[in-house]
């Protein structure tokens, strides 16, 4: 039986490996704070359109 939270567990999980992919985000390099939520913005659009078969 599944609850709700263990449902949506594995989405989540799933969606942090898929921004885990980019190294510059799993290790953070960026000193400045901008910097970093620009890459994970830009990782972030990167998998939706793949998601949604936009890109390769």
């Amino acid at each position: 039986m599944l609850t709700a939270i263990g449902c949506c567990a594995s989405d989540v999980e799933r969606t942090h490996s898929w921004v885990n992919r980019a190294r510059s985000l799993l290790v953070r390099w960026e000193k400045k704070v901008a910097s970093y939520f620009g890459y994970l913005h830009l990782q972030s659009a990167i998998v939706a359109l793949r998601t949604a078969g936009v890109l390769g």
